[in-house]
């Protein structure tokens, strides 16, 4: 089959991509080597998704936040506040929603749900303009990037072409490999442990980062389970990975008493209250974002640390600056893989995202060291920064995107 677009890998960036062109006039495949019924109703993973303000509108005008909030209430949490720790102390660097002009910083949102959000919108989509066609239970065996098309062949022996081939297929990205591009990684050494619990003390919808000594911990406030009125948090372990395997076979009870410890009590008796769920930290950034007809979006784009919450964000914002560049050029009947239109798309996302992705790696691994030097810097950095209006209006900015 031949495509104007065609894009590897059907999750949230590459179902918003197709979302975004779709009605355009453009003829868009999805190739995704999980079977349909995997993509139309995926599973529970343990990801809690904080959402800027910014992406909170793209994903309204998307269709998609429409469709979470109809499959559940209660999913969409707001974001009010965020609040940064070190190690014991009761001292905090606090970020409110009243440094902006919103009520809230962000929302926070299940990562299943967006996907499935973005399935049915893209489904939706392709039943209203007949541009989208899904390619699914097939990986891509081949990828071939030539001056007229982009052809690949799949699994199950077929090939395709388009003008355009796009990777929305993870940090580790095996169609942006396959094209002979390289990535700069860094693993943290670390793993983290996600889940849901309950809480016997109100989070007051206020995000927690913290860096506490030999371990790092982060609650993201969830609304109140609607049928017990039990208080709800997501909550983020980052340990060295041996010492996560153990948290995982322990039965429930036992979990619940080890957190509630390892918060120092501080939220009350904690429950859990969903399946735990396991990922390896690690950064990820390719030398190049495009090639001759080819482009990277999402966490093919930008794999970044979750310490500043901008993973998702980052993959919007690739969607975003692609499609309006893609949507311009074939109004003007332009090439839309013409390299002076991916080199701007390049350079726009790039500017958007190294600042932050570097400044990540700095702040990981600063708040991680546990040398007595590191402590009391993190400490006074904390103070310091509580103390500095301007700082916290910046970090709210970011935050809100």
């Amino acid at each position: 089959m031949a495509f104007d677009l065609l894009i590897s890998g059907a999750g949230p960036a590459g179902l918003c991509l197709a979302r975004a062109l779709s009605g355009n006039g453009m003829t868009i495949g999805l190739v995704d080597q999980l079977p349909q019924a995997a993509l139309a109703d995926p599973p529970f993973d343990g990801r809690e998704i904080a959402l800027t303000q910014r992406s909170a509108q793209t994903l309204r005008e998307l269709g998609l936040w429409q469709r979470i909030e109809a499959f559940d209430a209660a999913a969409l949490s707001p974001l009010r506040d965020a609040r940064v720790l070190n190690g014991g102390s009761p001292a905090a660097m606090v970020i409110s929603h009243g440094l902006t002009a919103s009520s809230e910083l962000g929302w926070l949102v299940s990562n299943h749900l967006i996907r499935r959000a973005a399935f049915d919108a893209g489904q939706a989509a392709a039943a209203e303009h007949g541009d989208i066609t899904l390619l699914t239970g097939q990986a891509i065996t081949s990828v071939r990037c030539e001056d007229d098309a982009a052809r690949v062949t799949l699994a199950d022996g077929s090939h395709h072409e388009a003008r355009l081939l796009v990777a929305a297929d993870s940090r580790f990205s095996a169609t942006r490999r396959a094209v002979g591009i390289g990535a700069s990684q860094h693993d943290f050494g670390r793993t983290m442990l996600v889940c849901q619990m309950t809480l016997a003390q109100p989070h007051e919808h206020a995000a927690w980062e913290w860096f506490d000594h030999g371990q790092t911990l982060a609650l993201l406030p969830m609304n109140n389970d609607p049928a017990t009125g039990a208080h709800r948090a997501s909550v983020v372990l980052t340990l060295p990975h041996q010492q996560i395997e153990p948290l995982l076979a322990m039965d429930e009870a036992a979990f619940g008493a080890e957190m509630t410890q390892r918060f120092h009590d501080r939220l009350g008796a904690m429950r859990l209250a969903s399946t735990r769920h396991a990922y390896p930290l690690v950064g990820v950034y390719p030398h190049q974002m495009v090639a001759r007809r080819f482009a990277c979006i999402g966490d093919a784009a930008v794999g970044m640390h979750p310490v500043t919450a901008h993973g998702f964000n980052f993959g919007l914002l690739s969607v975003q600056a692609l499609a309006g560049k893609l949507r311009a050029a074939h109004a003007a009947g332009a090439d839309i893989a013409a390299p002076a239109l991916l080199g701007r798309y390049e350079r726009q996302h790039r500017l958007a995202t190294r600042p932050l992705y570097e400044a990540t790696r700095v702040i990981a691994r600063l708040y991680t060291a546990e040398s007595p030097p590191a402590r009391m810097l993190r400490e006074a950095a904390l103070r310091v920064g509580e103390r500095m209006q301007p700082f916290k209006r910046m970090v709210a900015a970011s935050l809100t995107g």
